[in-house]
């Protein structure tokens, strides 16, 4: 589960986020919306740890981010996959090395590396891509690369920046569907986005941010996985195979 409770943060003198309590439970599809400034990708730096907060406090299950030691806050973002606004893939690697790259960080055997990355190719569509590097590929392709990269390590929390900001109506309808079978395969999937079309047609929960405060928090019928306990230092013993057509299992 994920409480942010009583959450402020300031830059300086400008204050982005006021006052914020929110509950996400484990395996919840969440949309933060708002408009650009609103706060949204705040909040989102704030639950992978890369910002702290002024006042309040940010736990994932039940552990006060503010109080994990460095080497422990390491294996808890290993266990968060991210999807940046601008992807940020690595250019002078291939696809199929940029979908990898976490894995090489973590020390996972080549041969561990190679299955689940050929898994993944084909799974997102991208097997013929394999060996081109990311300027070759149109936006659509270079965001399944991202959410690629994201899942290889089989995150229990999938957090995404404005993921289909720079894609088509089609290609963003193409990129929410990944995520909803990536949620329904047990992980939480915690999107920040401006579409608030593309938001009602998925049926996800939405909280509306204006001025760094919750406006709205619409909750919509879900069915939760059971917690992941994402501070754990072992791996989780349940497999997800992680399909685009189908998945689960």
């Amino acid at each position: 589960m994920i409480l942010l409770k009583g959450v402020t943060k300031t830059f300086g003198t400008t204050t982005v986020l006021r006052d914020v309590t929110v509950k996400i439970d484990p395996g919840e599809f969440v949309c933060i919306t708002g408009k650009s400034g609103a706060g949204k990708s705040t909040l989102l730096h704030l639950l992978t740890g890369a910002e702290a907060v002024t006042k309040g406090s940010v736990e994932v299950d039940g552990v006060d981010l503010r109080k994990v030691p460095t080497p422990v806050m390491q294996l808890y973002r290993r266990r968060i996959g991210i999807v940046f606004q601008d992807y940020k893939l690595i250019g002078h690697m291939t696809v199929a090395e940029n979908i990898g790259f976490p894995l090489e960080v973590c020390g996972i055997p080549d041969a561990e590396i190679d299955r689940r990355v050929h898994q993944l190719l084909k799974d997102l569509d991208l097997s013929r891509h394999a060996s081109s590097l990311p300027a070759a590929l149109s936006g659509g392709e270079q965001a399944r690369v991202a959410i690629g990269r994201a899942i290889v390590h089989k995150p229990m929390i999938l957090l995404a920046d404005e993921p289909t900001g720079n894609l088509d109506h089609e290609g963003s309808k193409n990129i929410l569907e990944i995520f909803k079978k990536i949620h329904e395969n047990g992980t939480t999937v915690i999107i920040a986005t401006h579409d608030i079309a593309l938001v009602q047609s998925i049926h996800a929960r939405r909280i509306h941010i204006e001025d760094g405060k919750i406006a709205s928090d619409a909750k919509h019928h879900q069915s939760h996985a059971s917690s992941h306990h994402a501070l754990e230092q072992k791996e989780p013993h349940g497999k997800k195979k992680v399909k685009v057509t189908a998945i689960g299992g």
